[in-house]
């Protein structure tokens, strides 16, 4: 993959991936530098074009999955600081955050990658399982 083509990859889907793993492992030092595994993980090897987003949100939860299994972070002082340094601009969405805390990592991937997104159910899959919308589609209810 070539510079050219990186660029761009990269200003589109960094605030995804960041906002991903953020979500899922709770720690904004942690999630920048899953972010940054990815996007090297994409410049390195490069998915098939027109798939980069699937795969982007693919491989940042299995590394975050990864990440939060890892004797490195068991044995690491969990510093809760830099969650209380979060900014938002409103209540409602500190609150919202906190809510969102008492879920299971995976929970909270499923709901920011559907909410925050726009991937959308896969009806034929495992449970849990989603792809991108594509434009203008609408989810039914018996998607959701």
């Amino acid at each position: 993959m070539t510079e050219a083509e990186f660029l761009p990859l990269f200003d589109q889907y960094r605030p995804m991936v960041y906002g991903l793993a953020l979500s899922y492992i709770r720690s904004p030092q942690d999630a920048e530098d899953v972010c940054q595994e990815m996007f090297l993980t994409l410049l390195e090897k490069p998915p098939a074009p027109g798939k980069e987003r699937p795969w982007l949100a693919r491989v940042a939860v299995n590394r975050c999955r990864d990440l939060l299994t890892s004797p490195w972070r068991r044995r690491r002082e969990n510093d809760d600081t830099a969650l209380e340094r979060l900014t938002f601009e409103t209540p409602e969405e500190a609150g919202l955050f906190a809510a969102l805390g008492a879920l299971s990592p995976d929970s909270r991937a499923l709901l920011h990658l559907r909410y925050y997104e726009g991937f959308t159910p896969v009806p034929h899959h495992r449970p849990g399982a989603l792809r991108p919308a594509l434009p203008g589609q609408t989810t039914t209810q018996e998607e959701a």
